[in-house]
């Protein structure tokens, strides 16, 4: 233990005075966690929507006007006046020039139809080229449409069961619930790990870890040392961006914490070993940052369901992303910030990143014993 405290210490000194490193440390994790929860989107607003009125009654207005009470839509002038060289002549135009992402024509006998109690049809078409963007266009049409019919007192066609829908968790529906705890996940596996990789390597181009292969440290000391100052910056880390979300975004501690201080103290010590296995197997730290970000923060984005479900994630990667932490991690952070269940939801996950990093410890562990001189 001692040998490990004085590698410990050394790293932490020596981290301390790198004041490139330091920022490294906390200013990169604070912009990355800005644009995570304010740059990223996962629900479509403002979608550009044209319609043209050939009805032009009040109830076609009313239509229109609950359309555009859904916030979903952003209204593109319609203009049949060939004196507008911008005016929109065709449904067809529109979509094809990209002007608008849907474009829908309500008919001359609009308000008569519907007054009569018969079925009007008015013609809506799509720009399927972003299929989520054409998927909620679509839905909220209809859901749009039935609401209508039911506010002037008609039933919505083949509609024999009504469901009255509760959200749970957020009732709110804020983006930043669900994106800023994955964003936590992201942000610990990356800068920890890359720090302690760099860590690494840096005494690989200053010649100094000759030193450590000739001294009596053993492999694991020598990892274990450097591991732990790691571990303690990573938690620094922690409390600093954690602190920030609650603070920017408003997110509290629901239900049990437990889990969530016991995953991610375990969920560091990963990343942190993940960070160092890279170091060993790199002779430059730009080489060491290339596989850190390439394998580390394109799995993690891409393959953990921070962004898309894993039951979207198509065979054979589906295999790898078990492979993942940053997978159990999101888990653990969402539910004790969204969900509140406690140990009987993410008790799977401590179990997952442990196992995970005691592999990346005892790679670590036997390429650096490799490279060490004999006894």
């Amino acid at each position: 233990m001692k040998k490990i405290w004085t590698q410990c210490t050394k790293e932490l000194a020596q981290f301390k005075r790198d004041r490139l490193t330091v920022a490294l440390a906390f200013l990169l994790p604070l912009v990355y966690l800005l644009i995570y929860g304010f740059a990223m989107r996962l629900e479509i607003k403002a979608i550009p929507l044209a319609i043209q009125d050939l009805d032009r009654s009040p109830l076609s207005r009313t239509y229109i006007e609950r359309l555009f009470a859904t916030n979903q839509f952003q209204a593109v002038p319609w203009d049949d006046s060939f004196s507008n060289p911008n005016a929109i002549a065709t449904p067809d135009y529109a979509i094809d020039r990209g002007i608008a992402k849907a474009v829908m024509v309500i008919p001359p006998d609009f308000t008569r139809r519907i007054e009569s109690g018969k079925t009007s049809t008015f013609q809506v078409l799509v720009d399927g080229t972003d299929v989520n963007n054409a998927r909620v266009i679509e839905n909220t049409i209809r859901a749009t449409t039935d609401f209508f019919l039911q506010s002037v007192g008609l039933q919505p066609s083949n509609q024999l069961v009504a469901a009255r829908v509760r959200l749970w968790f957020n009732p709110g529906r804020k983006e930043s619930l669900y994106l800023v705890p994955g964003a936590y996940a992201l942000i610990l596996w990356v800068y920890p790990s890359l720090l302690a990789a760099l860590a690494m390597t840096r005494e690989k181009e200053q010649g100094t870890i000759i030193q450590a292969y000739a001294a009596s440290i053993s492999a694991a000391e020598l990892l274990l040392g450097k591991g732990l100052a790691y571990v303690l910056i990573a938690i620094g880390q922690t409390l600093f961006i954690m602190l920030l979300g609650s603070l920017i975004f408003g997110l509290r501690l629901v239900g049990n914490p437990t889990p969530l201080f016991i995953a991610t103290l375990i969920f560091l010590m990963s990343s942190v070993m993940f960070g160092l296995y890279f170091g060993v197997r790199s002779t430059t730290q730009a080489e060491a940052t290339q596989k850190v970000l390439s394998i580390g923060y394109l799995t993690g984005l891409l393959l953990s369901g921070f962004i898309y479900p894993l039951s979207n994630i198509p065979f054979p990667l589906s295999l790898i992303s078990h492979l993942v932490p940053v997978r159990y991690y999101i888990d653990v952070t969402r539910d004790a910030f969204l969900r509140g269940t406690g140990w009987s939801g993410v008790w799977f996950a401590p179990l997952a990143l442990a196992l995970l990093g005691v592999l990346f410890f005892i790679g670590s562990w036997r390429g650096l014993r490799k490279m060490q001189l004999p006894e």
